[in-house]
């Protein structure tokens, strides 16, 4: 792999995401050490954009430095995403009830257009789009309850368990269900009632919590 030296912020700035995701998932073991001359000959770029990558993931605690022995990657733990489902259930039903209440004219036709794809996806059991698509929609919904805060708190939840989503994705009748969910909750926004979408979004955070309990493994797709 091979990143542009010259321009310093973006080579930092995509050394960190690509390191970023793939500790995400899952790429590097929780405990796994990671060896900044070996990063730096993988991707091309000199120990510096490496090392200051590192530092901003140690601040999210993706990573830990270990005295005498070097960078350990901590990863997301079950605790960790157990914890995911919680903020989300108390803060995305009001992005949703934000968002109908003040979706624009573009937000909406894009969300029409997102349900409409994972239809043909569903049928066609597409993982890795409905995948994409199913970041997409929170986004779009993130982004039309025009909160700033609440957009980088949930943009980064769900980031966090990206990899989760498509290994739930792959599961029978998931993708079905996941449909469904999605589109009570566009259906709400779309004719502006609020109480509506909140609800239909709690339900559906709340319903992936309990597919995870009753298996007693990750959370199932958001």
């Amino acid at each position: 792999m091979h990143f542009d030296p010259n321009d310093r912020q973006s080579l930092t700035a995509r050394v960190y995401e690509h390191i970023r995701e793939d500790i995400i998932e899952g790429r590097y073991a929780n405990g796994a050490y990671l060896v900044e001359t070996k990063l730096a000959e993988e991707l091309d770029v000199s120990r510096t954009p490496i090392r200051e990558a590192l530092k901003q993931l140690e601040l999210e605690d993706l990573v830990v430095s270990i005295p005498n022995r070097g960078v350990m990657v901590q990863g997301m733990s079950s605790h960790d995403i157990d914890d995911i489902f919680t903020v989300r259930y108390l803060l995305e039903g009001q992005a949703a009830y934000w968002a109908a209440e003040r979706i624009d004219a573009a937000n909406l036709a894009r969300l029409t257009e997102i349900v409409e794809l994972m239809e043909m996806y569903t049928r066609k059991n597409d993982v890795a789009n409905l995948a994409r698509l199913d970041t997409e929609f929170h986004e779009v919904i993130f982004s039309a309850s025009d909160s700033r805060i609440l957009r980088h708190i949930l943009t980064s939840l769900h980031r966090n368990t990206r990899q989760v989503r498509v290994n739930s994705l792959s599961t029978p009748d998931r993708p079905s269900h996941s449909l469904s969910e999605h589109r009570a909750i566009f259906e709400a926004i779309e004719r502006k009632d609020a109480a509506a979408a909140k609800d239909a979004m709690e339900s559906h955070v709340r319903n992936a919590r309990k597919r995870r309990s009753a298996e007693g493994e990750a959370p199932d797709a958001q």
